[in-house]
């Protein structure tokens, strides 16, 4: 499903317009962005949870030029879905 795909699906289920509906899922897809950047973690009861898992330094090999380098610290965006979720897709 496409953003689009998914704006239109909300447009139809609550009878809201288009572009009012496309304003609001911009808007929530930002705010959690914002909030991973802020290293917050969103938690969506009955949906799931959208964090941040640290990973640390490690050296790496090119193989190709036999070379080690060094990958800095960082942190990756995750979702875990709720336990309801996982059991809802069996």
């Amino acid at each position: 499903m496409t953003k689009a795909e998914l704006v239109r699906a909300v447009a139809e289920k609550t009878g809201a317009d288009q572009p009012t509906v496309l304003a609001i899922v911009a808007a929530t897809m930002d705010t959690i962005k914002d909030s991973l950047i802020e290293k917050e973690n969103v938690y969506l009861r009955g949906f799931g949870t959208f964090g941040l898992k640290h990973r640390a330094e490690k050296t790496a090999r090119n193989i190709s030029k036999n070379t080690t380098l060094v990958v800095p610290a960082h942190d990756l965006p995750y979702f875990k879905p709720c336990k309801e979720f996982v059991e809802a897709m069996k």
